[in-house]
């Protein structure tokens, strides 16, 4: 068993270091997109501007470590949310944030930057904030009915 919060300081000091790494990811905060303990990131210290769309860890006042994806960029900082979620977090100030995603394994297969979804995500679904609960539903659906 190994504390989340110092395994990712750890992996943050390679980042720091201009190195990529990656982790499997934890938490529902990103699901559709991304599935807890099923998908994997890769991740590396921003070297362009970073823009909406684009999925960042950030460390949190309270030291917490998240990833989400940016909604916003506004003079006071950056908005953020993830992807299974309706509220945005923000403004999260630059210094926070010490990585952007560069890749993830989703459902066994390795995505980037202009393929289909990982555009999906970070052009379509962060403008319809407000309809994700209705359409996370309605994607369980046939889910469900395979399991009955």
């Amino acid at each position: 068993m190994v504390d989340t919060r110092e395994y990712v300081d750890a992996l943050r000091s390679v980042v720091e270091e201009g190195k990529e790494t990656g982790m499997i990811i934890s938490g529902d905060s990103m699901t559709p997109f991304l599935i807890h303990e099923r998908d994997a990131i890769c991740f590396r210290k921003p070297d362009t501007p970073l823009r909406a769309g684009d999925m960042v860890f950030f460390q949190r006042d309270n030291g917490r470590y998240v990833m989400h994806r940016i909604c916003r960029i506004r003079p006071d900082g950056y908005y953020l949310a993830g992807d299974a979620q309706t509220a945005i977090e923000g403004p999260i100030r630059r210094d926070q944030i010490f990585a952007r995603i560069t890749r993830v394994r989703r459902k066994g297969t390795w995505l980037q930057p202009g393929c289909f979804w990982w555009e999906f995500f970070a052009h379509v679904w962060i403008r319809i904030i407000p309809l994700r609960p209705i359409l996370v539903r309605l994607y369980g659906l046939p889910h469900r009915r395979r399991k009955d």
